[in-house]
């Protein structure tokens, strides 16, 4: 039996997938932002990815009403994506043509002036196909590190907090509801233990919130959902919740145990 290698097995194993362009993806992935177009005819328009795949892309443009109905003339015609990455194995940034037609133009939700291009690709260059595909590979293996960081709690002390890379500031908003700042008293890959002061409400069960946690590696966002809030004795509110899948916050946790071994065992051969 043949075993597909390289492009190949990345077309197989994640053919129908997407990568949800954040900021973190296109970090890295070695997206330059500043160098997407797509070529529609002789005009040619400055973008950026918003989710890429395999078959197809969707990127975003600063497009006014009238230029996007201008385009609609073109959908199912033949437009061309050009991308550049930079790769750290690379001398010289790596700058990709991709042929296509124009499946679909429009606003998007709520920004009337940022139009959505969805480009069905005619083909996908071996290189595009190893780079989406290793970073794939690597949201998967992030993901099983989700499941096992997700089991213990890490207190957060300031030796902790200093190892961690953590800055020692965090906020959770509602939707709706300007945010508060929050003292993180323990964390894991799934689960987060906070502290607020005493004019905190003590939120039900099952609210949605919103977290920022400043490290000196990244600011991390992700959405969290109460478990349970309780008021303590001196009045300060304490939360638990669940937190989504963040690769950001599981690669701290990755290099935060990889230091804390280290640290352990410099200190027994001392």
């Amino acid at each position: 039996m043949n075993i597909p290698t390289g492009a190949a097995q990345y077309l197989e194993r994640f053919a129908e997938q997407q990568v949800s362009c954040s900021q973190y993806a296109l970090q890295k992935m070695g997206v330059d932002r500043a160098n997407s177009f797509i070529k529609i005819d002789e005009y040619t328009i400055l973008c950026a990815p918003f989710q890429l795949g395999f078959k197809r892309g969707i990127f975003l443009a600063s497009l006014s009403k009238q230029e996007m109905t201008f385009f609609q003339r073109y959908l199912n015609g033949l437009v061309g994506v050009s991308m550049t990455f930079v790769q750290p194995n690379r001398k010289e940034p790596l700058k990709l043509f991709i042929r296509g037609s124009l499946a679909a133009i429009g606003p998007m939700k709520g920004k009337d002036n940022v139009g959505l291009l969805v480009v069905d690709y005619k083909n996908s260059p071996d290189d595009y196909v190893q780079i989406l595909g290793s970073h794939l590979e690597y949201v998967e293996l992030l993901k099983l590190k989700w499941e096992d960081y997700g089991k213990t709690m890490i207190k957060m002390t300031p030796d902790t907090a200093q190892l961690m890379g953590y800055n020692m500031y965090a906020t959770i908003t509602e939707p709706n509801k300007g945010g508060s700042r929050i003292q993180v008293f323990s964390l894991s890959s799934q689960k987060i233990e906070h502290l607020e002061s005493m004019n905190s409400p003590e939120r039900p069960a099952g609210t949605a919130v919103a977290y920022q946690l400043y490290f000196r590696k990244y600011r991390i966002a992700l959405g969290g959902t109460i478990e349970s809030a309780q008021r303590l004795p001196t009045g300060i509110v304490r939360t638990i919740s669940s937190l989504a899948f963040s690769p950001e916050l599981v690669e701290i946790l990755d290099d935060y145990h990889f230091a804390e071994r280290a640290k352990r065992l410099n200190n027994a051969q001392q």
